[in-house]
């Protein structure tokens, strides 16, 4: 199934009220790995693509300044019942993430939590976002990407007829969609599930 934004309306409407209770909870290691491997500081402007549910802002330290986006409203409507936080300003946007919704090298730092595998485009999404990094500017990026040897095998592209279903595609490799983004890999981990979701620090050159 080709995944689109009208698909992806459809599905997260209907994950919004249950996401963080269920799935949601397995993502919470790896989300909080994420963005200790950023290490935020306070005064930094932070882009946080594919805010979703907010699950990663009761995480952020005070003293950021954080603009959110994502493109389900029932999402966005979750993470702005957990607003306002205590020493942070939160401002969220709904709209679509393959597209620059904000100013150019304006951050910085940017979260890619859990979004370049569900986006219709994520290599779209990876380099109109990271246009918002000020030059030097780092972002993180936790999601399942297929391995960079290889030919994607059969099973994995079968099983991605039916995860695209769902939301998700499993067949998306990381090196591929950064090539020439103007950003390099500076530190990279293995996480959740026996390493099949990692973990990416990017530095903007």
């Amino acid at each position: 199934m080709k995944m689109s934004n009208h698909w992806n309306r459809v599905i997260y409407q209907l994950w919004a009220p249950v996401y963080e209770g269920t799935v949601g909870l397995f993502f919470l290691p790896g989300r909080r790995r994420a963005l200790e491997v950023l290490n935020l500081r306070p005064g930094e402007r932070l882009l946080l693509v594919g805010a979703g549910t907010g699950a990663d802002l009761p995480r952020l330290p005070e003293g950021i300044d954080v603009v959110g986006v994502d493109l389900s409203p029932e999402m966005l409507v979750r993470a702005r019942s957990k607003l306002p936080l205590p020493g942070r300003s939160v401002t969220l946007i709904q709209g679509d993430a393959q597209k620059l919704l904000v100013e150019q090298a304006a951050f910085d730092a940017v979260v890619f939590n859990l979004i370049l595998s569900v986006i219709p485009d994520g290599r779209t999404c990876l380099h109109e976002n990271l246009r918002a990094l000020k030059p030097g500017g780092r972002a993180v990026v936790f999601d399942k990407f297929a391995s960079e040897t290889g030919y994607l095998s059969i099973g994995r592209r079968f099983l991605n007829v039916f995860s695209t279903i769902f939301g998700t595609d499993v067949t998306r490799k990381f090196g591929e969609m950064l090539r020439g983004s103007g950003a390099e890999v500076v530190w990279r981990e293995a996480s959740i599930f026996k390493g099949k979701y990692q973990i990416f620090l990017l530095k903007k050159k």
